[in-house]
C-alpha cells in the first residue's frame, strides 16, 4: 500500500528510515504512523532454533536485541516477520523506553506472547533480592505477565562490587531465583556477564542459575580460563548466550573469496563462527537496519555446519587486519581490569558504541564513570595495547574518548 507522500512499501519504508544516519533518521512517530497506513508484514517460517541449556525450551539461535537506535514496535514486527522468534530488551535500553516498545508490539500482537521468547534485564545493585521487586516493573512496562528469562544486567565487580563475583553461587541469589520462577513472573534466571571468565565458572559452581550471556569470541584460548568456564556451565545445563560477537570486527573487508564459496558475506561467516560451538544456544546481535536484520537472518538460516578450524584462523586473522576498538574479553584484559580503577573496558566499549553506532548517550554514560575511572596518570596503557590479544590501541582510543566525551558539546 502507498503512503499519502510516497510510493515507498512498508518494508522499503522501515528500510530507508532505519538505515539513515541518526541525525536525519525519522522519529519513532513518523515510522509508526506509516507502518499504520500498511499492510502487515506477512510472516516466514521460524529460524532455526536450539535448545536453552538443559531444562529451557527451543529458542532461535538469532536473538533481536541490545541497546539499538532503531528499536521500535516496528522493528520488532519486521524482525518477527522475519522469523526471529527471541527478543531481548533492558530496564536502561533506549534511556528506559524500549520496553515499552516491547508492550507496543505485544498490544498489537498479543496472540504471538506464547510463541515469543522475551527476556529483560535490570540492576539489583543493592542485592539479588532486589530483583523480587523489580519484576514487577519489568512486566508492567513490558505489558507481559511474564518473562521467559530475568537477568541480572551487567554482572562485574565494576558495578556491583568486588564481592559479586560471588553472587551466582550463593545461598541468597539461588532463593531469590526460586522465589522469582515459582511466582510465574519468569520461567528462568540468570545473569549478563560483563566480568572476567571468573563469574562464568561461578554460575557453574553455583548450578542454579538457567542461563547466561557472555561476551564470546570464536578466537579464545583452547582449553584457557574461559573455555573451561563455558564447559563447565554447559556441563551443568545452563544456557549460553553469546553478545557482542561482532563489536571487535567493526572494519572488515565485507566479502573474502573463500567465504563467497559458501555464499556468505565475512560478517555472516563471523556469526556461523560463533554458532559452531554448540555449546552456544544463541547470538544476541545487535541490528541497527533492516539491511543488518536481512544479512542477519539469513546467515541463520544458512548454517547447517561448522567452519573448519583453517576458516576460523582466516577470520582471526582478517579481524586483527583491521581497525579495533573493541576486545571481547581477552585474559590479559581481563586480569588488568581486575587490577585497575581505569574503566579502559568500558571506555573501550563506550567509544565503539559512539564510533559504530552514532550512539551519543555514550557521553554521557562516559560523564557519568567516577573521575578515577576515567583519570588515565599512573596508567601504562602502552602495556595494556601490548598485552591485549586483539591488540587494541588504549592509548589512542582513551584520547579519542576524551576528544569526542569529555567537553559539554
Amino acid at each position: 500500500m502507498k503512503t499519502q507522500n510516497s510510493n515507498l512499501t512498508r518494508r522499503n519504508f522501515l528500510k530507508t528510515a532505519v538505515t539513515a544516519p541518526l541525525g536525519a533518521a525519522l522519529a519513532p512517530t513518523a515510522l509508526a504512523e506509516s507502518a499504520a497506513t500498511s499492510k502487515p508484514a506477512e510472516a516466514a517460517k521460524p529460524l532455526p532454533m536450539r535448545k536453552l541449556g538443559r531444562n529451557g525450551p527451543e529458542v532461535s539461535t538469532l536473538i533481536l536485541g541490545g541497546d539499538m537506535p532503531s528499536y521500535s514496535a516496528e522493528f520488532l514486527d519486521l524482525g518477527w516477520s522475519l522469523g526471529i522468534r527471541y527478543f531481548d530488551t533492558a530496564e536502561k535500553y533506549g534511556n528506559g523506553k524500549d520496553e515499552t516498545h516491547v508492550a507496543e508490539f505485544l498490544t498489537r500482537h498479543p496472540e504471538r506472547r506464547q510463541d515469543l521468547f522475551l527476556v529483560s534485564k535490570d540492576y539489583p545493585r543493592q542485592g539479588p533480592e532486589q530483583l523480587l521487586e523489580q519484576i514487577d516493573k519489568r512486566l508492567e512496562r513490558c505489558n507481559t505477565k511474564y518473562l521467559d528469562l530475568f537477568f541480572i544486567h551487567q554482572l562485574c565487580a565494576q558495578v556491583y562490587g568486588v564481592d559479586s563475583v560471588k553472587w551466582p553461587k550463593s545461598d541468597n541469589f539461588k532463593r531469590v531465583a526460586d522465589q522469582l520462577k515459582s511466582s510465574g513472573k519468569c520461567k528462568m534466571v540468570g545473569f549478563s556477564c560483563h566480568g572476567g571468565p571468573e563469574f562464568i565458572q561461578a554460575a557453574a559452581d553455583g548450578g542454579f542459575v538457567d542461563a547466561v550471556m557472555v561476551q564470546y569470541t570464536p578466537f579464545y584460548e583452547r582449553g584457557g580460563v574461559f573455555d573451561r568456564a563455558l564447559t563447565a556451565c554447559h556441563e551443568k545445563g545452563i544456557g549460553i548466550i553469546a553478545m557482542k560477537t561482532l563489536r571487535h570486527a567493526g572494519e572488515v573487508p565485507k566479502r573474502l573469496p573463500e567465504f563467497d564459496k559458501l555464499g556468505l558475506t565475512t560478517h555472516q561467516a563471523l556469526l556461523h563462527a560463533v554458532w559452531s560451538d554448540p555449546r552456544i544456544s544463541a547470538i544476541c546481535n545487535c541490528m541497527h537496519s533492516v539491511d543488518q536484520m536481512e544479512s542477519s537472518v539469513a546467515a541463520a538460516r544458512r548454517y547447517q555446519t561448522p567452519l573448519k578450524t583453517a576458516q576460523i584462523n582466516l577470520l582471526h586473522e582478517t579481524v586483527l587486519a583491521g581497525r579495533r576498538t573493541f576486545c571481547p574479553g581477552c585474559p590479559a584484559c581481563h586480569e588488568a581490569a581486575g587490577q585497575t580503577e581505569l574503566a579502559f573496558q568500558d571506555i573501550a566499549r563506550l567509544v565503539t558504541y559512539y564510533e559504530q553506532d552514532g550512539w551519543l548517550e555514550a557521553r554521557e554514560q562516559y560523564q557519568a564513570l567516577p573521575l578515577t575511572a576515567r583519570k588515565t596518570s599512573g596508567h601504562n596503557l602502552d602495556a595494556l595495547r601490548k598485552q591485549c590479544a586483539f591488540g587494541i590501541d588504549y592509548p589512542e582510543i582513551v584520547k579519542r574518548a576524551e576528544r569526542y566525551f569529555a567537553g559539554n558539546t
